[in-house]
């Protein structure tokens, strides 16, 4: 059973996706500055926590009933 405890992994994407969602709050004046280059960064940052928070998969899911 899950005690509730996450691994540091899970935490470290939980932060980079909030950093993504934040560049995405103020992605006019972003890509105002950056160009194409803000959406890149975006995708990158979303990839990474996405990788991140599910590399967390420590046990099997439980069986059904």
């Amino acid at each position: 059973m899950n005690t509730g405890k996450r691994n540091r992994n899970f935490w470290i994407g939980n932060t980079v996706l909030a950093l993504a969602m934040l560049l995405l709050l103020f992605m006019g004046p972003l890509s105002d500055a950056l160009g194409i280059w803000a959406a890149v960064l975006w995708m990158v940052l979303a990839a990474v926590g996405m990788t991140l928070l599910m590399s967390d998969k420590s046990d099997e899911p439980p069986s059904p009933d």
